[in-house]
């Protein structure tokens, strides 16, 4: 988002800071001699172990990094806004405060970056263990945060704290060649704090508030330091307070609980699911309550819905879980209720939204509260295939690499993944295709693919692949299927020859689709396959097995091939489209000695008759090696 605005919590609008987000608080509180701080966060937490050694602990939302590039942009500039999916959206909106949020490479201005500070300090003689504090224990420590205890960073507007624990046994240095045994802890800090433009008094100009905040940060670090030396630091989720590492002096607990963010079920285990925190009293996994969701696995506490009440289901697993969201075609600040109507003239098609998209063009809508561009008034009704251009006011039909399927709409869907289409104007999904040749060449087995399968093939491509056998090693194929349009006058053609030349000698050839399997032994030691298609109709393709064989057994070969009994019954057909039972069938044409053990371990696999053709070939091939 550009300056000024923050992207909303649907991750599509950006809006000007309204209400603040939850954020993590720091207190402290010292004692004599003793320093106790407690880190409280009441959403965005996030917890993530490693290791039996290492975890991480965060808790807020870190600003966006980009590659360290701060571009200051022109702060009288409008926020900018993501439609529909493709639309070139206007940069202005309906809506008030809020726009819709576009991926440009611009950050806040440079100047309003927040403050960031990192510290990293060791403990002696502890291992990192994040675990629920201990009844009656360290109460001062508790005491930290309920009176008033004083915090250096209080009125800091830290919006990010993460908090990383490192064990390992190697220490480094002179000292720890002396004690081998000693553990290693290294704790490592980063703090992010907030800095408020408008905070900027006479006296006190950009350069000091950042100095201000850069000392504040400092004490509290300090502190923390401290705190965490003396066993006094803990962290609080969800009511429950933790402890960060554990002194080796202490026996470890017993073998049966799981640790953080897990329970043990059926002796295993398990991670809390979505829409679940651990309970560090019970060491159990609890739903989350109402008014709070859970998308992450393993986590200590669940995030608070943006309205922050306690409404909605038990357990939920994303922010769709929050009650009240605006109904499309309709708006509010926060994409929360109330709700205002999209105005005439505008729409929204989803939920949740913090703003309508307009018509364009100067369309307007019957009424108020519009769902769809579909609404709009248009001088044309546009069909599939075709989106409705606001600036002309005619319908342009979709370009290659995109698709519409419904009338009346005002964008183009883009092609998935490595997609495309063969023509403009298409309508539906089914029409972007990949265009890669597919299959994979190995020197014992391996496979031929039309591309798209097992969709349809694409118009005006070229396939080429060269399969070359180790030394005294033949080809055999297995076409279990194929499919190419019949209509074409051999418009598709798939050749299997020596070499490029269309001279050199065949093995196959076919312009038609054959849904009955067929096996050959090429007549070439080393293959050359080309597929061509025209721009013409188009259907299925083909995935083409193909396995090499030594050539002292292409008499055995042959003699499977071109025995009639191979292709006679049903049931042998379906082994030659069994992707599973091919590959039985060709791991022992490639390895003969395998033959025995899909005859005597893997019985059920392939058909008695079957078995029974193969035997006999097999066997009256093989006597003379027994």
């Amino acid at each position: 988002c550009p300056a000024g605005c923050k992207l909303h919590w649907n991750k599509k609008d950006c809006c000007l800071p309204g209400s603040v987000p939850p954020r993590a608080t720091l207190t402290c509180n010292k004692m004599g001699k003793k320093d106790s701080c407690a880190l409280s966060c009441t959403s965005k937490a996030r917890f993530l172990p490693e290791s039996d050694s290492s975890y991480t602990v965060s808790c807020g939302t870190p600003v966006l990094r980009q590659g360290g590039q701060h571009r200051a942009t022109n702060s009288s500039q409008q926020c900018l806004g993501k439609g529909a999916p493709g639309v070139p959206t206007a940069a202005t909106s309906v809506a008030g405060p809020c726009q819709v949020a576009e991926h440009l490479p611009f950050l806040s201005e440079t100047v309003a970056a927040p403050v960031k500070q990192k510290a990293s300090f060791k403990i002696k003689d502890a291992k990192c263990h994040l675990h629920p504090r201990a009844k009656g224990k360290q109460e001062e420590a508790g005491k930290a945060g309920v009176q008033g205890g004083s915090a250096p960073c209080s009125d800091c507007q830290v919006t990010f704290v993460n908090l990383k624990c490192d064990s390992s046994k190697k220490g480094k240095g002179r000292r720890a060649r002396n004690s081998p045994s000693k553990e290693v802890t290294r704790i490592t800090l980063e703090f992010e704090a907030e800095i408020k433009p408008e905070e900027i008094t006479a006296s006190c100009n950009l350069h000091c508030l950042r100095q201000r905040v850069e000392k504040k940060l400092k004490s509290a670090i300090k502190a923390l330091k401290k705190s965490i030396n003396q066993e006094r630091f803990l962290l609080r989720f969800a009511g429950m307070e933790y402890e960060v590492a554990r002194k080796l002096s202490v026996a470890p607990e017993r073998q049966e609980s799981c640790g953080p963010g897990q329970q043990r079920l059926a002796s295993k285990c398990v991670s809390c699911s979505q829409g679940t925190y651990y309970h560090g009293q019970t060491e159990q996994c609890v739903p989350c309550p109402p008014g709070t969701y859970q998308e992450k696995e393993g986590q200590l506490s669940c995030d608070l819905c943006p309205r922050g009440d306690t409404f909605g289901p038990i357990g939920a697993t994303n922010i769709t879980g929050c009650t009240g969201q605006c109904p499309p075609g309709q708006h509010s600040a926060d994409g929360f209720k109330p709700c205002q109507p999209c105005p005439r003239g505008s729409y929204q098609p989803e939920v949740g939204r913090a703003l309508c998209f307009p018509c364009g063009g100067g369309l307007t809508t019957r009424h108020e509260g519009a769902l769809s561009f579909q609404d709009c008034d248009t001088k044309v009704q546009c069909s599939p295939g075709h989106y409705y251009n606001t600036s002309v006011h005619r319908c342009i039909r979709c370009a290659v690499g995109t698709y519409q399927p419904d009338f009346r709409q005002n964008y183009c869907i883009s092609c998935p993944g490595n997609t495309t289409t063969d023509f403009d104007g298409s309508t539906s999904v089914s029409q972007c295709k990949n265009r890669q040749c597919g299959g994979e060449l190995g020197e014992y087995t391996g496979y031929i693919e039309s591309p798209n399968y097992p969709g349809n093939y694409p118009a005006n491509i070229e396939c080429t692949w060269n399969i070359n056998p180790p030394p005294k090693r033949k080809i055999l194929i297995v076409v279990p299927e194929i499919f190419l349009p019949s209509e074409d006058e051999c418009g598709d053609v798939l050749v299997m020859r020596k070499n490029s030349s269309p001279s050199s000698i065949t093995t196959y050839e076919t312009c038609q689709t054959y849904e009955r399997p067929i096996a050959f032994t090429a007549r070439s030691r080393k293959l050359w396959i080309n597929f061509k298609t025209s721009e013409a109709n188009s259907a299925r393709g083909f995935q083409i097995p193909y396995v090499t064989y030594d050539e002292d057994y292409e008499q055995l070969v042959e003699d499977i091939v071109r025995d009639g009994r191979l292709y006679a019954s049903e049931n042998h057909q379906e082994i030659l489209k069994d992707k599973k039972l091919i590959k039985a069938f060709f791991d022992v044409l490639a390895h003969p000695q395998n033959y025995f053990k899909y005859t005597e371990k893997h019985k059920e696999m392939l058909p008695r008759s079957f078995i029974k053709l193969l035997r006999s070939k097999v066997s009256s091939f093989l006597r003379p090696y027994k």
